[in-house]
């Protein structure tokens, strides 16, 4: 656990000391505001023309890329606004996207609907990747008894694995995420999630409970470079090629497409929102629309005051709906209200602790980087 300091929050954002090696300068303001601007200036700040060309020269090399193929590239959808955005932008470009979402059986009855409407409304094919709940539920189960803190390691990772397969059966180059800079750039804190490629971890949490990983689809760093470098598939954050305004975004889904919005990023999962909303603040101390509005505060789409307003309530709209997703977890996973009390109680314990590739994964990462100096 990290040791006890004197609060701080950054002026400039909402970061405070709930943030591993966070410090400030002078003037009060994050290294995480300072390191997200320092990477991310040119991306954000890029004029009106210099953008457009680059989408339309990404936009023409996969279309290139994809000539003669099904379909010239991959974009997963999970029902919220980026991935939802994304689609819509690949459609609007004259791309021929295979749409991919992962059911890990916590979709909410919103997220269905809204991926509905979305495939219908664009005509677009929709492969639906349904992972076995037994096992899921049975993998979950040692990721809480091991009381590591990235629960979401599983969907993540199994979302990566499944994305690239399928790039690699279809022989496409181009998986077009809607992760990007404006929305989601800032770093997470190391002590608020774990490593994203780790099937090393994943597999020795699992033998903690005996479980068998038959079906669950796993990515490593190998895995990675398999599919990076030898298949030549590339993951891109597609909304970087556009002026991203979300607010702007979802009222063109909302108009267009119906589409419904959520409380917070990421709440199209009923499980993600109990573990953002839940999990993370009363086990873990840690609150992640910390970074995500951080991030909106600096890309001039928030004030800072209205983030500060915005954290000061709960992560639910309601009591009653907190009190619908503790009863909805309880009954899925099969727990007693006393389990979730001991679990909450329970100190944090390291991912380290068990085996990982994270040294694998750095090796390489030195190593790439000395070879393209």
């Amino acid at each position: 656990m990290m040791a006890e300091r004197t609060y701080r929050i950054c002026t400039r954002c909402v970061m405070d000391t709930s943030a591993a090696n966070i410090s400030f300068n002078s003037e009060g303001v994050c290294n995480y505001c300072i390191e997200f601007l320092n990477r991310s200036k040119n991306t954000l700040f890029m004029t009106e023309v210099e953008r457009a060309r680059k989408l339309n020269d990404f936009v023409a090399k996969v279309k290139a890329d994809g000539r003669g193929k099904p379909y010239d590239c991959i974009v997963g959808i999970s029902g919220g606004a980026d991935s939802a955005y994304s689609l819509y932008l690949a459609k609007k470009e004259g791309l021929r996207p295979l749409a991919v979402h992962m059911d890990n059986g916590w979709d909410s009855e919103l997220a269905a609907s809204n991926i509905e409407n979305l495939i219908c409304k664009m005509g677009v094919d929709l492969y639906t990747h349904v992972i076995d709940w037994n096992e899921y539920k049975s993998l979950m189960q040692a990721f809480f008894d091991a009381d590591v803190i990235d629960v979401e390691l599983l969907y993540d990772n199994a979302m990566l694995a499944v994305n690239y397969q399928l790039a690699a059966k279809y022989g496409l180059k181009w998986i077009l995420a809607g992760t990007n800079e404006a929305t989601e750039g800032m770093l997470l804190p190391t002590n608020w999630n774990w490593f994203k490629r780790d099937k090393k971890n994943i597999r020795s949490l699992a033998a903690t409970r005996a479980v068998k990983i038959r079906t669950f689809p796993l990515l490593g760093t190998l895995d990675f470079i398999y599919y990076e470098f030898v298949r030549k598939a590339k993951w891109v954050s597609f909304l970087d090629f556009v002026d991203y305004n979300k607010n702007r975004c979802i009222e063109l889904l909302q108009n267009q497409f119906g589409f419904r919005p959520y409380p917070h990023k990421h709440y199209e999962s009923i499980f993600t929102r109990f573990y953002q909303g839940y999990i993370l603040p009363n086990k873990f101390r840690v609150d992640k629309r910390k970074v995500h509005l951080s991030t909106l505060i600096i890309c001039g789409q928030l004030k800072r005051d209205a983030a500060i307003a915005i954290l000061a309530e709960s992560p639910y709209p309601s009591e009653q709906a907190l009190k619908e997703d503790i009863d909805y977890f309880l009954k899925k996973m099969g727990w007693s209200k006393k389990q979730l009390e001991d679990y909450l109680a329970r100190p944090e314990q390291t991912h380290a602790r068990y085996g990982t590739e994270k040294p694998l994964w750095d090796f390489c990462l030195g190593v790439y980087r000395k070879i393209s100096d």
